[in-house]
């Protein structure tokens, strides 16, 4: 018995090429030229029957008979059994004309082949997306009560499906898988598709919230999803059993379940948390018509309608599955698969494998430049306070990764240090002296810079500076305020102001400014340093919503306690945990990469959700650690002296890894 397959080295096609290679006979696959790599891979995987039975054939389902030349032909003529039809475009995504030409005039060429060759039977993959948007259920003897068709997919699978209905000469079976998901066994799938495109949102909640907490979702329709081991087993069966010819079977989970429940399955499989109050999304459909028309039709929603869709990498078109009315029956199918072991089986057995497969294969994170020289290499990176602590951690990083460097800070000599170093290491860089607490400084070093250096692409304002004194003693120290406010605050921002035009007019920059966890845990005796740090934090917010669309991005870092010359005076912190600036450097390292926001540790975050909900709780908190943790002598201006810390404020310390005390 022998095979002809389009569409072999597709992710169906190629389960099912492992199944028919149990049975005897040849398996002539129609491949691309493009695609012959693909087929040489799938049978030096399948082994040496594979190599021995495998026939490709040259050819492309958009041309006339396959593109098969009509000697080809002539050799296949009545060596046929077998023609499994399952090229097509199985993509929501996919424009309208690539369907048409894929999906229906693919069809019909196969059909004409098929024909052609005088195969014995023909063998037609459809899917439920030929039922449209179906309200209600859908038999497998039903085809023309399809509705809801103005989706190209739906269409096109709907067309294709009524050739082989209405044109097909030799005896044919069709075959109306649900959603494919990965094998149930092994967790394998080619690309994402279905319910994949929701793994991604749950990923984000899985690391925005711990699996306990519950949260609010959606409640939809029935989802009907299969995985690609029952399909091709069922198929395979179905096709071999007499008396079978001109009907159509449905692949199918004769139990499907609601669009929440698939979620929290999988929520559950990532050790996300779940929806424990769903909304049925019907309620949405009370909405007017004209007002959710309008609604869309305003641009600031359409902006965030794309890019919160943009940022789970799904496409529209898959929320029309949300409140998904069709139900399909498929008694008659697994009638004939009654005894075989063929089964659907639960989705709860095996979500955890599609899981698994997903994030380990097919993430899109997994595919990100995650290199710093793939976003650094051959740009102007302008570091301030780079002489020494996280500044000069980062100068040298970002210069091993290719990144032309331009450090400021005001001592020439520890510049020159770093200089040296970094062109040691076959780096380059340049020092620039300049104190930034000076705004006539701040905008001849920016001058400076583009004229010896050229454009600036990232700029990272580092360079700051930190006073520990409680406000009982700094009542005459106003001066503290305002030396923190100058260099903190106005220094970087008279840089960020110098900066920006050259970055809106090429569309495209990075300003990362190195702020600190105590903006998000109100850290006490820090009131002049944090309240510098939140002023230029609130300025980085507004100035993202301003350049959103410009190409310039910023990224605000709530840095916790780095082990770096500035907390030097301060004795306690000796003996206290600290990251290193290597550690600090990490985190500039990782906004560059992926450009967020903000970058913060769970503990800031923490600090901030907890003044957020329970102000007062935060309040004693840091009022204990505050009496806990006394002014230095350095503050009082005494000479200070090597303090042993107290066990009672190393383990508050540990607890509170990172906040500044």
């Amino acid at each position: 018995m022998s095979y002809f397959v389009t569409g072999g080295t597709g992710f169906i096609g190629q389960n099912l090429i492992e199944l028919l290679l149990k049975r005897r006979g040849k398996i002539y696959v129609l491949v691309r030229k493009g695609s012959r790599d693909k087929l040489n891979r799938l049978t030096e995987r399948l082994g040496k029957a594979a190599a021995a039975k495998v026939v490709p054939v040259t050819g492309d389902l958009t041309r006339p008979f396959l593109g098969i030349s009509p000697a080809q032909r002539k050799g296949l003529t009545e060596k046929i059994d077998h023609v499994f039809h399952l090229a097509a475009i199985y993509d929501l995504k996919a424009d309208a004309a690539s369907q048409e030409a894929a999906n229906i005039n693919g069809t019909q060429n196969a059909v004409r082949f098929a024909e052609t060759v005088k195969a014995k039977r023909f063998h037609h993959v459809s899917s439920i997306a030929a039922a449209g948007l179906y309200p209600g259920i859908f038999t497998e003897d039903m085809f023309e009560e399809a509705t809801g068709l103005e989706n190209p997919y739906f269409r096109t699978k709907h067309d294709s499906e009524g050739i082989v209905r209405k044109k097909c000469k030799i005896p044919w079976r069709i075959y109306r898988p649900g959603i494919v998901v990965g094998n149930s066994e092994t967790g394998e799938i080619d690309k994402i598709d279905g319910p994949y495109y929701f793994f991604k949102l749950i990923q984000k909640m899985r690391r925005a919230m711990p699996a306990w907490m519950p949260t609010i979702g959606v409640e939809g329709g029935r989802i009907n999803i299969v995985p690609v081991d029952f399909v091709v087993k069922a198929m395979d069966h179905i096709a071999h059993l007499p008396r079978q010819d001109g009907k159509c079977f449905h692949l199918t989970d004769p139990k499907p379940r609601r669009i929440g429940e698939v979620l929290n399955i999988f929520a559950e499989a990532a050790h996300a948390p779940q929806m424990s109050m769903r909304i049925d999304a019907r309620l949405f459909n009370y909405i007017p018509g004209a007002l959710k028309q309008g609604l869309s039709m305003l641009p600031p929603i359409r902006r965030i309608y794309r890019q919160v869709l943009s940022d789970l990498g799904m496409p529209s078109e898959v929320l029309q599955f949300i409140n998904y009315p069709t139900k399909f029956d498929s008694r008659d199918t697994h009638k004939l698969l009654k005894g075989t072991g063929i089964t659907v089986p639960r989705l709860d057995d095996y979500a955890w494998r599609l899981w698994d497969y997903w994030e380990r294969n097919l993430d899109p994170d997994l595919f990100i430049d995650r290199s710093l020289r793939g976003h650094v290499s051959g740009k102007v990176v302008v570091v301030t306070g780079g002489s020494s602590g996280i500044g000069q951690a980062t100068a040298l990083m970002m210069a091993r990764a290719g990144a032309r460097i331009a450090i400021v800070a005001r001592d020439e000599s520890k510049l020159a240090d770093t200089v040296r170093e970094i062109e040691e290491e076959g780096g380059e860089a340049k020092a620039f002296s300049a104190d930034l607490a000076d705004m006539g400084a701040c905008d001849a070093v920016i001058k400076q810079i583009n004229a010896e250096m050229g454009g600036i692409d990232v700029l990272v304002n580092n360079a700051g500076r930190s006073i520990r004194r409680s406000i009982a003693t700094s009542y005459d120290r106003f001066h503290d305020f305002e030396r923190c406010m100058q260099l903190n605050y106005f220094g970087s921002l008279r840089l960020i102001m110098g900066v920006l035009p050259g970055m809106q007019k090429k569309r495209s920059g990075h300003i990362i400014n190195i702020s600190s966890i105590g903006v998000l845990s109100n850290a006490p005796r820090f009131s002049a340093y944090v309240s510098s740090k939140a002023a230029l934090d609130a300025f980085s917010r507004c100035a993202a919503s301003e350049f959103s669309d410009t190409g310039v991005r910023f990224t605000t870092i709530n840095m916790p306690l780095v082990r770096t010359p500035m907390i030097a005076p301060t004795k306690i912190y000796d003996n206290v945990p600290t990251i290193a600036p290597d550690e600090a450097a990490a985190m500039v390292k990782q906004a560059v990469i992926y450009k967020p926001l903000r970058i913060a540790t769970r503990l800031g975050i923490f600090a901030q959700v907890l003044h957020a909900v329970a102000p007062k709780v935060s309040e004693i908190i840091m009022n204990s650690a505050f009496r806990m943790f006394p002014d230095s002598a350095a503050s009082k201006g005494l000479k200070d002296h090597q303090a042993e810390a107290s066990q009672e404020q190393v383990a508050f310390a540990s607890l509170m890894r990172g906040i500044h005390w």
